[in-house]
């Protein structure tokens, strides 16, 4: 008869991913839950928010680059809606960890760059989020539509507004690292039919954000500066080596620079 073998709780509750990738997943998720935390508390008051939102609506017409209602008109089709709506629920919490991951067994100096890009960002943005709190276009008064909550999910319920800060509209993140995820990929793909569509996904989602009423032609410019300017501090840090003495070397700093 066969021995019955033992099922380790441990072995069960362990994550399938070598000790390097579980380290990167446990960074993110805590930097992940530190930027929402920090999102969070700095939500401002709505008529700030509103009066913010009316200076770049002015700012943009000065500029003449105000074509929020335009495009939101001009793709009023039920299926582009759908495609839309769909599209800016995936963009941060699927598109970006699926970059990711494939990031990790393709190309890990890429997978770094577009890590430590991601993280940098967030940095800034949160200071911003909280000095100049901004309502998005569908909240601003101003004639533009949700289509998230109108077609698909309810983005103004207390349910759905306990996990985010809607006054967080400046700057966009989905296009910044929309913008950054496709020049990762474009650098990391072979195939040169894929390498040139991936460039296609960043100003995709800038349409996209625009077209559900989510954000500001503004909004996306400086999701874009945002996360350039995270590239650059993420490359600067990985660039300063912080000498320790023998011995004293965390876990912590392989994961974050070495992975």
């Amino acid at each position: 008869m066969l021995a019955a073998t033992p099922i380790r709780p441990s072995s069960v509750l362990r994550l399938p991913f070598s000790p390097r990738a579980r380290a990167q997943i446990g960074l993110f998720l805590l930097a992940y839950l530190v930027y929402s935390a920090a999102r969070f508390v700095t939500i401002g008051d709505l008529s700030s928010a509103k009066d913010n939102a009316h200076w770049i609506v002015d700012l943009q017409n000065s500029l003449h680059i105000g074509v929020e209602a335009s495009v939101q008109g001009a793709l009023d089709s039920s299926w582009i809606v759908w495609l839309f709506n769909h599209l800016y629920l995936i963009a941060q919490l699927g598109v970006i960890p699926a970059a990711l991951i494939f990031l990790w067994f393709r190309n890990h100096a890429i997978y770094r760059t577009l890590r430590n890009t991601i993280l940098a960002t967030w940095l800034l943005s949160v200071p911003i989020y909280g000095l100049f709190p901004v309502a998005p276009p569908r909240l601003a008064d101003i004639g533009i539509v949700d289509t998230i909550s109108a077609h698909t999910i309810d983005m103004q319920s207390s349910v759905s507004t306990s996990f985010y800060n809607e006054l967080a509209a400046v700057p966009s993140l989905h296009v910044g690292f929309a913008m950054a995820v496709s020049f990762a990929l474009f650098a990391a793909l072979r195939n040169p039919v894929l390498r040139y569509a991936s460039l296609l996904w960043g100003p995709l989602i800038a349409l996209v954000v625009v077209a559900t009423g989510n954000h500001f032609v503004f909004d996306a410019i400086a999701g874009i500066v945002c996360s350039v300017l995270g590239y650059g501090l993420g490359a600067m840090a990985v660039r300063i080596r912080i000498k320790r003495p023998t011995g004293t070397r965390t876990s912590l700093g392989p994961a974050f620079a070495e992975a």
